[in-house]
């Protein structure tokens, strides 16, 4: 069902409609694809992903003291950028016309995770984390599992299947968490003007009827978070970017 939560999500209901809707009245061979979140190399600086990514690197280079995010307890169905654009591809050759396909990886992480993993990523030996009130800890929070949630079974951390599992939340009242790795604590902030007046608490796709035509997502998590990394790393790359848009 459909259900956005902000003005862009009603923009997609309406474009996905009015395709549908030129194919009954019009016969426009048109396919409908919806895409989860896609994240690569390059993804601007206002996407969640890369305000994490590029601040842990800074921070990892001593530029910054503290890494500044909204909502850790949200959960996304994250791909690599390239899995969704050969979906698209895909869908154009073989899609039904007039037909909705859901493209994703078929896994709901939290935004938690995606900090966690980037950070060890970037060479931390993340051992455990704390809230800055003291008041919960986990231990060990990287630690994979991939027990059936939803009735789906996919690779999560140890944080997100306790937060799945309703037995962690994390708020703006915790005012943020330190990352407990072998070089010290990083500080992570929870600023109250990065999270949303309405959000979407879980996305979770169901990329099924795109695997009957052949859709498959190859990339990790990681793998993701590698090419953010190297991308920001690397500023032959940024200046590339922004001399091409």
């Amino acid at each position: 069902p459909l259900r956005p939560m902000s003005p862009y999500a009603v923009s997609k209901v309406y474009g996905d409609f009015l395709m549908r809707n030129y194919h009954v009245s019009y016969g426009l061979k048109t396919v409908v694809s919806r895409a989860f979140n896609h994240e690569g190399a390059g993804r601007g600086h206002q996407f969640v992903t890369s305000k994490i990514v590029r601040q842990l690197v800074m921070f990892k280079q001593g530029k910054i003291d503290r890494i500044e995010i909204g909502n850790v307890s949200a959960f996304r169905d994250w791909s690599h950028v390239k899995d969704i654009v050969k979906g698209y591809l895909l869908l154009a050759e073989k899609g039904r016309y007039g037909d909705v396909y859901v493209q994703g990886s078929m896994r709901t992480n939290s935004v938690l995770t995606y900090v966690l993993l980037t950070a060890e990523e970037l060479g931390y030996d993340v051992k455990a984390i704390k809230t800055m009130r003291g008041d919960k800890e986990v231990k060990n929070p990287t630690e994979l599992d991939d027990s059936e949630v939803f009735g789906v079974r996919f690779v999560k951390t140890k944080v997100d299947t306790m937060m799945l599992n309703e037995e962690l939340h994390f708020d703006l009242r915790d005012k943020g968490i330190y990352i407990v790795t072998d070089e010290g604590n990083v500080p992570v902030i929870f600023n109250p003007r990065s999270f949303r007046p309405s959000d979407v608490p879980i996305l979770l796709s169901d990329t099924r009827k795109a695997q009957k035509l052949g859709f498959s997502v190859r990339h990790s998590l990681r793998d993701i978070i590698r090419d953010q990394i190297n991308y920001y790393l690397d500023p032959e790359k940024q200046k590339a970017a922004k001399t091409h848009l």
